[in-house]
């Protein structure tokens, strides 16, 4: 899905905002590194949850989880430990999923959030 309409970085407020009435705090968004971004990194008791916002309509044929792929995960990887040795951060970490889903009700747009935590390691 393009992004043209701002799809994407809806679903990555719904999502920091989901975050944060759990405890979170942001620690950054859109994290960049030679091997890719992290859309979410957050933080709550030692934890720091690095997060994969995949914004997709509900007639799609891939889940959004699913988009997270192998070269995608592999690339998070990568970037999380970029992120680490750059802080000193010695968090315990983790890698989520934001499943943001959208669909048309009534002429507008409406979101839905299904969050998996540890959705790979």
């Amino acid at each position: 899905m393009s992004d043209i309409y701002g799809f994407g970085k809806k679903g990555e407020d719904i999502t920091a905002d989901f975050l944060k009435k759990h405890g979170f705090i942001i620690f950054k968004r859109n994290y960049h590194s030679r091997f890719g971004e992290i859309d979410i990194i957050a933080e709550k008791d030692n934890l720091l949850a690095f997060v994969e916002v995949k914004t997709r309509f509900e007639d799609n044929m891939v889940s959004p989880a699913q988009a997270v792929d192998f070269h995608k995960r592999e690339r998070m990887r990568l970037t999380a430990k970029t992120f680490l040795n750059k802080t000193f951060i010695d968090y315990k970490c983790r890698y989520d999923v934001s499943e943001i889903t959208v669909r048309m009700e009534n002429g507008e747009y409406k979101y839905s959030l299904n969050y998996i935590k540890n959705a790979f390691e």
